[in-house]
């Protein structure tokens, strides 16, 4: 099969995913919203976002301008594609990110309004929000990526006949721009977007339930619309940018990786070409899956969300099964592997990060024996909550890990580097109806706080708190999916920079690869130090932002005056902007620093270091935090005295301190490995040249 085919299969796959997303946009937006003052609050919330999203990406085109100019200066001859490479990457991530957002601003107050009409047409539209998102990131992947290796190939070759010197000199190094392109929008998305959600919902609960004793999403707050803002700034298009760049870096570096397999030429071009039929394949399970979300009136929308991802997840599967038998067929590599043991190494991916969502669900789920523990714990005060909630996170990594070493063990025994590639691209197979499942839950938040913010009847804040909690726990697996996917694409990333630096065999006990490894380590932990404090700085300006507008218009407290919505929106906004650079650099600018002036044994050492520091610190902040949120939720259910009670002021101190854990430094720390792996990537070439 000639590489102009299977880029015609990937675009395929692509355009698919892209045109259900427009199919499902064009109908949420026929949805109707009758309420007034729901439309007028929904309106709130998508001009805030939108208004965020605006000045981030303002912020953001110089930065991609000075470092496409930079790939353009430092590189020759073809490389210099490079440059057009990273900003179709960037644009691509910027693109899905918007799309996702206009989609989850629309659904969300839709999503109330439909919930008069039953859980099954509510679930539906925020399903349908989320679905936008979700096969938007995949369909701009597959066709961004098809597009600039076509570009490339036309440019470097003449006609369909790719060679492997052409491949691994001129094509794939291009690639990894597209890549880089991914990886720095989504480190900015992701931490600006957690400052500015986590700014907003500390402010909102410390203020408003604390202080002033009102409930969440209590529109008298004035932090309340930042808040709902922050949901889908956050957990939408940041965790959307998450999920771009790795499905971008899985494919690429599997790519890459089939340069590394012992074989003859033809079974190597056979294997390059290979991630971007799976792509296209996890397309169209993925596609099947979100027909098969459908919730009876009196079932659960968690079983009819389970049912979609499984189910897409089985067919994968199988379409990977025989695209492995049939375009692998009789060809071996690495002394006798097949197309079995690249299926097996699949599998394990796969079922590797179904596991993680099981594991993910079983320490932060409602009712769960951890959480119930936090529960307990928050009875005798706020430090004691503090103490169990963090002792439960850093269980939870325990066995988070085990499940990674498995995949990454087995994957390579099977089928060697090239089967951890396998691996990875297994998690993320079908990440079209993954990302659409996660990126329900804030549409189903929004749509909760939106209810209460409107006062819509009891009734129907029941059916929208259904659907809220389901949302937690696909919030919760989603970023312990995210972990794991991360874990095993920087794997393979920094193992393709190998391959591409000509490292050879590195001694992990010679000094630049210890020095490397312990820089690596502390990297994650400043990093997180930098978005905590980040987040601490912009919650005390919200803080006082919102005692100062009750202390100056009483009127807010007894509904005579309407809050400044606008005031606490700006404040969210400026922090995150100005607050997301200086960790963004250190990412992009650590590998390059290390590179040229340690070597490349040092830059592998820091990678590892990095890599294994923080996925387990990854895992530790997100769980703690998911477990801390529910554990406030179960005591708000009634559980330990309730809502006002001593164990409930306490749940909410550890929500508080939770959630820039799980929603701003744990999940970047996916995107801080993925970046400092992708940025080494790029700057191979010029390593083997410095140091050859």
């Amino acid at each position: 099969m000639s590489f102009s085919l299977i880029l015609i299969i990937a675009s395929a796959g692509g355009l698919l995913a892209l045109g259900l997303a427009l199919f499902k946009a064009v109908w949420i937006f026929r949805q109707p919203v009758e309420d007034e003052t729901l439309k007028r609050i929904g309106g709130y919330v998508a001009d805030g976002a939108m208004a965020f999203l605006s000045k981030e990406y303002s912020v953001l085109v110089p930065f991609v301008l000075i470092v496409a100019a930079l790939l353009a200066l430092v590189n020759r001859g073809f490389l210099r594609l490079q440059a057009v490479s990273f900003v179709s990457g960037a644009a691509c991530s910027v693109l899905a990110g918007f799309i996702g957002m206009k989609a989850a601003t629309a659904s969300n107050s839709r999503t109330t309004h439909a919930a008069q009409k039953g859980i099954n047409k509510a679930l539906n539209v925020a399903f349908s929000g989320g679905t936008v998102m979700g096969m938007s990131v995949v369909g701009l992947a597959l066709l961004g990526i098809s597009s600039v290796f076509a570009l490339t190939m036309n440019i470097v070759v003449s006609g369909s006949t790719v060679g492997i010197k052409v491949l691994s000199e001129s094509i794939l190094p291009v690639l990894a721009g597209f890549s880089l392109g991914a990886s720095s929008i989504a480190l900015f998305s992701r931490v600006g977007g957690g400052i500015y959600t986590k700014a907003a919902d500390v402010g909102a609960d410390l203020v408003g339930k604390v202080e002033a004793d009102i409930p969440e999403d209590d529109p008298r707050n004035p932090a309340t619309i930042a808040d709902n803002v922050g949901d889908n700034v956050g957990d939408v298009a940041g965790m959307g940018a998450d999920l771009f760049e790795s499905f971008v870096g899985s494919v690429i570096g599997a790519m890459i990786l089939g340069l590394t397999v012992t074989a003859p030429e033809e079974v190597k071009l056979k294997l390059i070409g290979l991630p971007l039929i799976l792509g296209a394949a996890g397309v169209i399970a993925s596609v099947i899956g979100v027909f098969f979300v459908k919730a009876k009136p009196s079932g659960s929308p968690q079983r009819a969300l389970n049912i979609g991802t499984f189910g897409a997840a089985v067919l994968a599967a199988i379409f990977s099964f025989f695209i492995f038998r049939y375009y692998v067929g009789g060809s071996t590599f690495n002394n006798g592997s097949d197309y079995l043991d690249l299926f097996f190494a699949s599998v394990f991916g796969l079922t590797a990060g179904v596991i993680i969502g099981v594991l993910t669900e079983f320490f932060t789920g409602t009712g769960t024996l951890p959480v119930k523990a936090i529960v307990r714990s928050c009875i005798t005060g706020s430090a004691t909550n503090l103490i169990t909630g963090m002792g439960v996170g850093m269980l939870s990594s325990f066995p988070a890990m085990i499940i990674i070493v498995s995949a990454i063990y087995g994957s390579f025994a099977v089928a060697g580097l090239y089967g951890i590639g396998m691996a990875a691209l297994g998690m993320l197979i079908t990440l079209g109806i993954q990302l659409a499942v996660d990126a329900y839950g804030p549409i189903a938040d929004n749509a909760g706080g939106l209810a209460v913010m409107a006062d819509f009847p009891h009734e129907i804040r029941e059916i929208t708190d259904e659907l809220d909690a389901v949302g937690n726990t696909t919030a919760a697996i989603g970023k312990g999916f995210a972990i794991g996917s991360a874990a095993l694409t920087a794997i393979i990333l920094f193992t393709s920079f190998e391959e591409q630096s000509g490292a050879g065999d590195i001694k992990i006990t010679s000094i630049p690869v210890l020095a490397g490894l312990l820089l690596g380590a502390v990297i994650p932990y400043l990093f997180s130090s930098l978005a905590l404090s980040a987040v601490g700085k912009a919650a005390f300006r919200m803080v006082e932002e919102v005692r100062r507008q009750f202390a100056a218009h009483p009127g807010i407290l007894n509904g005579t005056e309407e809050p400044d919505y606008k005031k606490c929106i700006s404040i969210s906004t400026a922090s995150a902007l100005k607050q997301m650079l200086l960790p963004g650099i250190i990412a992009a600018a650590t590998p390059v620093l290390v590179g040229f002036l340690g070597g490349i044994e040092m830059l592998i050492g820091l990678l590892t270091g990095v890599t294994a520091s923080g996925v387990v610190l990854a895992v530790f902040m997100s769980n703690s935090g998911g477990a801390w949120d529910n554990a406030k939720k179960m005591i708000e259910g009634g559980m330990a005295g309730g809502k006002g009670s001593l164990a409930h002021k306490a749940s909410i101190v550890g929500d508080t301190v939770g959630d820039p854990f799980k929603d701003t430094a744990g999940p970047s720390l996916n995107i801080l490995i993925k970046l400092m792996a992708v940025v080494s990537l790029v700057i191979a070439p010029m390593l083997k040249s410095y140091w050859g």
